[in-house]
């Protein structure tokens, strides 16, 4: 049966869990190539292994983040998970340095995973009212000598936005490795590679696919070795993404830049017309001149924009003011601007702060907005709306 040629500019999504080889001598040569651990070998075995439609979307995250090399996980905590394992050395690993103001499922993967069940010494390095000291951080590092530091560029939800250049290089004259959450950022804002950065991971969840319709998370590097025990690391544990998944994140990776773009725009008109409104007691983002690290966000991300985050919180002479406010708030958009645990939405999205963070940010008059590429003046109605209610 004679076989058609179809041309199509996509790559098919490959369903195979094994791969066909033809006679012994090729699988004998493809399972001898296997211990190499390359990205993208010449005979697939199992896609656990790798998979050439998952390999397609890589080489598009490549492209966008500038790296010699991508491997997608199917959500971002597999990402960071296998970032943080290359550098475990059993009992010879030094400790882990963490950022604090990182997100809360890798804080309760440090406590619940890394320190109770693998016995991994972790240290945290906190921002200080807002901002990061870095001569205190150059101390903490030459006095704990970790294995890496692990920094998100821009913080959640306070969205306090690191010199990541600055980290980088102070880690580098102590060699110290860094990995680097580029997940608020995104390469649009940053490249942390192009600064000496070791690994740059993504909840490719959120922007890289921003439709809230995947689960997804990516590595990306520039080292050879890293990628090589990267990949056997992946192949071993099992974190690889479908197919499928893949399939679709490939499609949605060509509209990322326009999307963003459009996100970081909205978020900075909100973030004014927040700012200017008399029921706020604060607003936080990277653009507005009163917060802490706006003259870094400037220097750091050379105009393109400050992220598609932004932060504020009722005022009130009470704390049930406070949180009254918040419940009406919340009640007069939730037709339109829904109460969602996660962010990159195409539509803005929000979520209470109080009620996730607990302690950490107590303030009950608190919320974060994950905006939307929707026209402004949409988002704009329905913020206006609600805060008249309010007044």
């Amino acid at each position: 049966m004679s076989r058609k040629v179809i041309k199509s500019t996509r790559v098919p999504v490959y369903r195979d869990s094994g791969f066909r080889l033809d006679n012994a001598s090729e699988m004998a040569d493809a399972f001898g190539r296997e211990a190499a651990n390359l990205r993208d070998p010449d005979n697939y075995i199992y896609s656990r292994y790798r998979n050439p439609t998952v390999v397609a979307a890589e080489e598009e995250i490549m492209k966008l983040e500038g790296s010699r090399w991508s491997l997608l996980a199917q959500s971002g905590m597999a990402a960071v998970d296998t970032a943080v394992s290359l550098f475990h050395k059993g009992s010879e690993t030094r400790p882990w340095m963490f950022f604090a103001d990182i997100y809360g499922g890798t804080l309760s993967y440090i406590t619940s995973i890394l320190n109770s069940r693998r016995g991994v010494k972790t240290e945290k390095f906190e921002s200080t009212d807002n901002e990061y000291d870095l001569d205190r951080l150059g101390h903490l590092l030459k006095k704990i000598r970790p294995e890496f530091l692990y920094f998100e560029v821009i913080s959640n939800p306070m969205l306090i936005v690191a010199d990541g250049e600055a980290v980088i290089n102070l880690c580098r004259s102590m060699g110290v490795k860094t990995i680097v959450d580029n997940t608020f950022a995104t390469p649009l804002l940053w490249k942390p590679l192009d600064y000496g950065a070791d690994l740059v991971i993504h909840s490719a969840t959120k922007y890289f696919s921003g439709h809230g319709n995947l689960t997804a998370g990516v590595i990306c590097g520039n080292d050879e070795k890293l990628m090589s025990e990267a990949v056997s690391y992946r192949k071993l544990v099992g974190h690889m993404i479908s197919p499928d998944d893949a399939y679709r994140l490939n499609t949605q990776i060509l509209s990322f830049s326009l999307r963003f773009r459009q996100q970081c725009s909205n978020a900075m008109l909100l973030a004014e017309m927040l700012e200017r409104s008399p029921l706020t007691e604060h607003v936080w983002y990277p653009g507005l001149r009163n917060h802490k690290t706006n003259p870094t966000a400037r220097r750091l991300f050379e105009g393109r924009g400050f992220g598609a985050m932004v932060t504020f919180s009722f005022s009130g002479s009470s704390i049930e003011e406070k949180r009254t406010r918040r419940d009406k708030f919340i009640s007069s958009v939730i037709d339109r601007i829904h109460l969602v645990p996660t962010l990159g939405d195409p539509h803005t999205i929000l979520m209470p702060v109080e009620p996730v963070w607990g302690d950490r940010y107590p303030d009950p008059g608190m919320i974060r907005l994950s905006v939307g590429f929707e026209p402004f003046e949409e988002l704009s109605a329905t913020i206006s709306e609600a805060l008249d209610t309010i007044s």
